[in-house]
């Protein structure tokens, strides 16, 4: 018993000697906070808006790391100066001889100074020193553990009580004689910028300080000593670290009310102004500092979402955009869910993992945004589409509505303008969704700077070269890596480096293969006549009077009945042509349509039409009956010999 009595004494005398730690203007510092005040008036407490805890809520919870929802909170509250209820004229009467207003201004500010330079004498010469000479000696925690949490402090501290809160202290001494701040405050307020390093720190700090709370008892009990005292006032670390954070917001608010109260003609009144927008410059670099924190945290966790892959991680990064959408397929039929995270300089192309431990998606593609392009696709059957072409790879995305589509591509543009203000050589590279449409093909000056938009491979049946049709053993689909087109394996043996692609050898078609190396075409491979089935469908839908699916009936058309991609020309008119795919370069048959009778068909499908001329019958079903009035017009037209007189005449297509 008599063992540990004596042992704890060494402990008490820890605790006594820390009360006498405060310097000389720390206890007249600490009876101004809290008891000097006017008749119904209080200077605002150091602690700023943080309610003061109890000496039980101190003992028994430990230290919380600050979020980021805080952080914004507590910038919101510094900008503005709504926590603050200073005294207004009336409200603070003083008995006997009324004082003018810039001096109570002037001694609130000087009390509020002695107040803070205490609170950083504790922080720097007594929570600071205290740690310090706890890791030299037990080696039980890092000594640079207590220099990052504690940033510059000792700078801001040397700096206020040296320099600051003398030089306001003597003016307001010879107040009699020399009635003015702001030249003081003009001399010194450029040193206050030396707090956006504090500020950037401080989340980090506050972590640190959590951290080694917990895994160093050694640590820990520094800090509870310190905090038990009466210097501290039974507050944690990170209430007296806040200080600091708020103090410069202060300042500006209480200059900001002194000039205010000076008279017109008062000779601080310029200097005073001019202190004013020093101060609040500072006060930018303290928000700013804080808006920096937030961007380093956000990005921090989006690279921990994604396995902090070494070619990503880039603190110099903005986020600006991410979030889940359709990726549509040129083989499957239904789009794939897909993930982008779009940043300043790059478009990370991202597939959800199954299991999220650790890295929550997987990077596929990363594109970059200079020399990216960006448009929307009119696509019926993929609604609020568009596509993002870069110099990697091109996809084919949709949005799920058409509000995301466009939020989604503004996104885009505004990161491709930034990209282009920077570089002034590249060229404008989008195009707003009102623009003219533009042609799906890369021109030719882009073929294997930039990965092209892939051709679906359900858009055509035959090769969009030979014009041959595609079967599963002998001529399968193929893709040009150049310009996208779906091709057989005869037209697509070629290869050719591409730039998009760190200038690797790809698979290309022979016209793209001739336009990259200029090689001459042997005479065995050049391109046969052209046939009278050989009208590319994708022109002619872009150019005709009527065009559509429509289900062809009857014998005549097989068994299975198929869907056609039916087109009129409008350079062909008197002609029908029937493709088995949108994109398809040759047409399945074709139809000359003079002296053909037009008929309806059953009353039982009203949606069926039919062609009659010597013998030969062909039937035709419509989605709807209004899209097949409008053939059974645009047939009539033809079969009595009508003709177009200018570009838009006789249009009777979507």
């Amino acid at each position: 018993m008599g063992r540990q009595q004596h042992q704890a004494l060494p402990e008490d005398r820890k605790t006594r000697d820390l009360n006498k730690w405060s310097p000389g203007a720390e206890p007249r510092a600490h009876r101004l906070e809290a008891e000097h005040h006017r008749p119904g008036c209080r200077p605002p407490s150091p602690a700023g808006p943080l309610e003061k805890p109890t000496v039980g809520e101190t003992l028994e919870s430990g230290p919380r790391t600050v979020s980021r929802r805080y952080l914004s909170s507590l910038k919101n509250k510094l900008s503005s100066g709504a926590w603050r209820k200073s005294c207004q004229p009336g409200t603070c009467p003083a008995p006997g001889m009324q004082e003018p207003e810039e001096k109570r201004i002037v001694q609130e500010l000087l009390e509020t100074e002695q107040a803070y330079v205490a609170r950083l004498h504790l922080l720097d010469q007594v929570f600071f020193q205290e740690l310090l000479k706890e890791a030299r000696s037990s080696k039980a925690f890092p000594e640079d553990v207590v220099r990052l949490i504690f940033s510059n402090i000792s700078s801001i501290y040397q700096f206020h009580a040296q320099f600051f809160l003398p030089e306001l202290q003597q003016r307001l001494d010879d107040w009699t004689t020399t009635p003015r701040i702001g030249d003081v405050i003009q001399k010194l307020a450029p040193f206050l910028k030396m707090y956006s390093e504090y500020v950037k720190n401080f989340e980090r700090a506050i972590e640190l300080l959590a951290t080694w709370t917990d895994k160093s008892l050694p640590f820990q009990e520094v800090l509870t000593r310190i905090q038990n005292s009466e210097a501290s006032g039974s507050l944690t670390l990170q209430h007296h670290m806040l200080e600091p954070v708020q103090r410069i917001p202060r300042y500006e608010l209480l200059l900001k009310e002194y000039v205010q109260k000076l008279p017109a003609q008062a000779p601080d009144l310029a200097d005073a102004q001019k202190a004013l927008d020093m101060i609040f410059s500072a006060a930018q670099h303290s928000n700013t500092a804080i808006t920096e924190m937030e961007r380093l945290q956000e990005l921090w966790e989006v690279y921990q979402r994604l396995g902090l892959e070494d070619d990503i991680v880039d603190p110099s990064n903005t986020l600006l955009r991410e979030g889940p959408v359709l990726k549509i397929s040129f083989r499957r039929s239904g789009p794939m869910e897909r993930y982008l995270f779009l940043f300043n300089n790059m478009l990370l192309y991202c597939v959800p993992r199954v299991i999220q431990v650790g890295a929550h998606f997987q990077v596929r593609t990363r594109i970059d945004v200079a020399g990216m392009k960006v448009r929307e696709l009119t696509d019926a059957e993929f609604p609020h589409s568009f596509l993002v072409s870069g110099k990697q790879r091109t996809l084919e995305l949709q949005a799920r509505s058409q509000e995301e589509m466009i939020s989604w591509m503004q996104a885009f543009q505004a990161a491709i303008d930034q990209i282009e203000k920077r570089n002034e050589t590249f060229k404008a590279a989008v195009q707003s969704p009102g623009g003219d449409p533009q042609e799906q093909e890369l021109q030719s000056e882009e073929l294997g700077l930039r990965a092209p938009q892939w051709v679906r491979d359900k858009m055509v049946t035959m090769c969009m070269r030979c014009r041959e049709p595609f079967n599963a053993l002998k001529r399968r689909r193929h893709h040009c890596r150049a310009c996208g087109y779906v091709v057989c394996a005869r037209c697509s043996d070629y290869r050719a480096e591409l730039k998009y692609d760190s200038n690797r050898p790809n698979r290309v078609c022979l016209d793209c293969y001739t336009f990259l190396t200029g090689n001459v075409l042997p005479e065995d491979k050049e391109d046969k006549r052209r046939g009278i089935l050989e009208k590319g469908s994708a022109a002619g839908s872009e150019q005709s009077l009527m065009c559509s699916f429509l289900q062809l009936v009857g014998d005549k058309w097989g068994k299975s009945g198929p869907r056609g991609w039916c087109v009129i020309p409008r350079d062909d008119p008197l002609v029908l042509y029937v493709y088995a795919a949108p994109q398809d370069m040759r047409a399945h048959t074709s139809i000359p349509l003079l002296g053909y009778q037009v008929t309806t068909g059953s009353q039982a499908d009203p949606r069926v039409f039919q062609l009659q001329q010597s013998g030969q019958l062909y039937t035709f079903k419509a989605e709807t009956e209004e899209l097949r009035g409008r053939w059974v017009k645009a047939m009539e037209r033809a079969a009595s010999g009508w003709s177009p007189r200018g570009p838009n005449d006789g249009d009777l297509s979507d």
